[in-house]
């Protein structure tokens, strides 16, 4: 194999974040905020909410926000993938969460 690269994937996904993030103009609360509600229409699992959750904390957003853009897509993506995400998002905080308490101890 000509790439000696260990991680294809993840560093494709990187890039495309980079280049996303490098030709967006949205704040970037809001900028995460979509890509939450993006996240839930596609039914995403709580590893790709993972790795928004401290930059969202960082940028501002609040649960109250996520709420928010759950209750304004939930009539486009249906009861059954909002209440899906909701679960995710919590996971996902939960991992977050844990990762930190174990770093600390």
């Amino acid at each position: 194999m000509a790439n000696q690269d260990k991680t294809p994937v993840l560093d494709t996904i990187a890039a495309m974040t980079a280049a996303s993030l490098e030709n967006c103009d949205l704040p970037a609360d809001r900028l995460l905020l979509v890509r939450i509600a993006a996240l839930a229409a596609v039914d995403a699992r709580p590893v790709s909410y993972l790795a928004h959750v401290g930059p969202s904390i960082e940028s501002g957003v609040t649960i109250e926000d996520v709420q928010n853009v759950l209750v304004a897509i939930a009539p486009i993506i249906g009861s059954a993938r909002t209440m899906k995400a909701a679960v995710n998002i919590t996971e996902a905080l939960g991992f977050a969460i844990a990762i930190l308490e174990s770093e600390e101890a």
